[in-house]
Parts: structure tokens; sequence; C-alpha cells
């Protein structure tokens, strides 16, 4: 009863007993302070802020003394309740009525208990009731002012529009990566451009002097052997053009974010080790394989699996990104190798084993780097020191790239995966009279930058 007494003469606004209690039209009341402080704090002014209705007169009411007169007689009920020793409850152990308390133990005591409780510190219940009333006012008079500055920062503070500028910023990224991939297909044109005019030139030069060469051979005897030299010399000149000329450079074509983008699929690739890799070295962690001096390589290296280590991790859905060293291997090969089932007399035999291969060959002339399957086979302005390689396992997506200048290798696409997918790595074969080093696979948190390379 005490406290269906007690909610009816307390504020809904500070939750504390009405001081000057006013009453809205609709029957709700609040002190006559916190109302107006609510009002000015909202943009619904004048309205309930129990019940939202907006009385017909906009001003603040007069105080009801009737309520005010009922808040303070509960207010001394209460008080005498809570000093009375009648409404206390009784030490079940002595049976007398509780009057200390235990202020480390939160306990109530009887006096008899005060001996148990000897080093602790003990106060009188109506002292110690007494203090911490008045800290939980203290605390509610903190928790008060606090409300008031969120409820005033809530209606005057417009929201940041972080949508809006957040847009704004994707909106300048975008406009600069259309600029730069602009920049970058122009340059594609102009290097293609340049290349056909020199093989159309390269083709003109070849046939004037096949034609050249013609005259000269229905030339007397002694004109033609006082002219075979100069002929012999110009042709010797042209056919040393060919590889500059046939074989086209691969050329470097940054794109801005891109090793930090594949970083996001990064795979921690580890090898197998199997009786069939004896030419190959593989180390103790799993992480590197090098050419053994037993090398002897096969003419078609591809269809070989004594040559190429394999990967632990096998593929059969999402985006893998894994890198390679090959600093230290001037010939290689990598790349993923799959299964496909092989159809012969209306019937399916075992599964026939395919590899999409990158590989880089080394000659007197310089580095070419080309694929298996497909159509690339380029020269290299010097050797790669790291490839990484991205593999899409849906919708078939195999791509190599150069991290160091983070720049396009080659892509495979699209390939039709039906079964597993594991990575494969070739370290060789070695050159003559060179000492082979090791294929090293990356660790996760290992990153390559121009700096780093030139240093090494």
């Amino acid at each position: 009863m005490l406290q269906k007494v007690q909610t009816d003469v307390t504020c809904n606004i500070c939750t504390s007993y009405f001081s000057e209690p006013v009453t809205l039209h609709c029957g709700h009341s609040f002190c006559r302070e916190c109302l107006s402080s609510c009002w000015r704090a909202t943009t619904q002014a004048f309205s309930c802020p129990e019940c939202r209705q907006v009385p017909q007169i906009r001003v603040l009411p007069l105080v009801n003394e009737c309520l005010a007169q009922l808040t303070d007689l509960v207010k001394r009920f209460s008080f005498q309740v809570l000093q009375s020793t009648k409404g206390q409850s009784q030490c079940a152990l002595h049976g007398k009525v509780f009057k200390l308390f235990c202020e480390q133990d939160q306990t109530p005591l009887c006096v008899e208990c005060c001996e148990i409780h000897g080093a602790h510190e003990i106060s009188p219940v109506g002292e110690a009731a007494l203090e911490c009333r008045k800290q939980l006012q203290n605390m509610q008079s903190h928790l008060g002012k606090h409300f008031e500055e969120a409820e005033s920062l809530l209606a005057q503070q417009s929201p940041v529009e972080w949508r809006k500028m957040i847009k704004e910023e994707y909106c300048k990224l975008y406009r600069l990566v259309k600029a730069q991939e602009f920049i970058c297909i122009e340059r594609i044109r102009q290097d293609q451009r340049a290349r056909q005019d020199r093989l159309t030139q390269y083709i003109q030069t070849l046939q004037k002097l096949k034609l050249e060469l013609q005259e000269a051979g229905c030339q007397p005897n002694l004109d033609l052997l006082q002219d075979a030299k100069k002929f012999l010399e110009r042709g010797e000149s042209e056919l040393s053009q060919r590889t500059t000329t046939v074989f086209p450079e691969l050329r470097e074509y940054p794109i801005p974010g891109l090793i930090e983008r594949l970083n996001r699929f990064r795979e921690d690739i580890r090898l197998i080790t199997t009786p069939a890799t004896f030419y190959l070295s593989i180390s103790e962690d799993l992480r590197s394989v090098k050419a053994t001096e037993n090398w002897k390589a096969p003419q078609d290296l591809e269809d070989s699996e004594c040559y190429a280590a394999v990967a632990k991790q096998a593929f059969s859905s999402g985006r893998h990104y894994w890198e390679v060293d090959v600093s230290q291997v001037p010939q290689w090969t990598l790349g993923i190798y799959t299964t496909y089932p092989r159809r012969k007399k209306r019937r399916f035999v075992e599964s026939l084993d395919f590899a999409f291969l990158l590989r880089c060959v080394k000659k007197e002339d310089g580095y070419y780097i080309r694929t298996y399957s497909g159509s690339l086979n380029h020269r290299l302005k010097g050797p790669i020191p790291r490839v990484g390689v991205y593999l899409e396992y849906s919708p078939g997506t195999l791509v190599f790239y150069n991290v160091l200048q983070r720049s396009l290798i080659y892509k495979f696409h699209p390939i039709s995966f039906t079964a597993p997918v594991r990575p494969i790595f070739c370290p060789g074969p070695p050159l003559p009279g060179i000492q082979p080093g090791p294929m090293i696979l990356c660790p996760v948190d290992s990153h390559l930058c121009a700096c780093c390379f030139s240093s090494q």
C-alpha cells in the first residue's frame, strides 16, 4: 500500500517525490521545474511528456497544493516507517532487532552480532541509511544533469551527414580510378599501334630485301661476288632484329591498390612431400622448393609430375591468393592443376589431369614469359622477383600478377572447374653451371615493395 502511494506522488521525469507539483489537463502530474525544462528542450512544447496530448491553454499550470500536501505527508510517513524498529526484520540467530549495519559486509546486525564483525566499520542503522540516502540523492542529481544535457543535445544538434560525406569520398575515388583507367587504356592503344607500325615496317623491309636478293642472284658472276657480302650483311642485320620485332615485350601497367585488394584473400600455402618429387628438394617448413643436382628435364616439362611440387591445399570454392618469390630461380613454372572426366567409348574412365601454367624461360637474349595453355609468348625487361596468383573457383578465373610492379601478367578466363584445384610449383629447369636457389612460398604477412627488392 505504501509503495502504491509513493508511486502516486513521484514525478515520472526526475523519478523523485514531487517538488511544486503541477497537473496538466490530461491528469498527469510533474514537478514544475521538470515540466518547464522538458518543454524548453523539446520541439513539441506544451505537450504532456507522458501521453503527448497538447492542452488548449498553453501555459505552465499553477502548483497543485493538494498534491503538494499529500507528497509531504507520504515523505514524513515513509521516513517514520524507515526509522521504526517495528518495521525492521529481526536477527534469525539471536532473535533481536537489527539496529546496526556492517559497512564492509553490507549486512544488518543486532548487538550480539557485532562480536563476529569486530574489526569492521559498524554504524547505527539510521546513520547508515541517512548516509546511503544522501549518496543516492547525489547520484540522482548527477543523473538528472546528464539526462537534461543529453535531451538538450538531442533537440539542438542535427545529425552529422555521414552517408553523404562518405558517398562523396567514394565518388572522388571512382573519378580518380576512371581517370587512371583512361590513361592506362590510352597507353595500351599507343603501345599496340607502335608495335603494329614496327611489325609492318619490318615486313616491308624484309620484302624489299627479298626482292633485292632475287635481283642480285640474276647478276653476272663477278657483279654477284662483289655485292654478295653487302647483301648478306644486310640480311643478317635484319634477322638480328627479329626477336625484338616479332616477340612483343610484356608491358607493365600498374593498377593502384591492386595487391592491397588481393591480400584480403591471402592464403598460407604449404607443400606436400611425395616420393614422385625426386628431382626436387622441399624444405622442412614446407614453404620452399628447389631443383636437385639430379635434374634431367623432359622435353615437355608440364606433362611430368616429377618436376613440380604440389600444395597441401585443394580449393573447391571461394577466392584465394598467394605469392611466390622466384628471385633466386631464373627459370620456373607456376600454376594450378585439376581433373576432368574423360569419355571413351560412351563411358567415363579415369579423370584426366589438366594444368593452367605460367612459365619463365631464360635465353641468351633475355627472359621470356609463356602460358600453357594460352597465347602469351612475350619478352621481359628483366626477371620478375615475385609472382602473385589469384584463383576464383566460380566463375573460373586464374590470374598471375607482377607483385613488384603491381601489374597484370596474364589471365585465364573463363575456366569451368568441376573438381578441386591445387596450386603447383616448379623451380626449373636450372641453368647449366649455376647453383639453383629456392622457390619460396611467401607467408601471409610478407609484403614486397620496390625499396625492399632494391635493397636485397
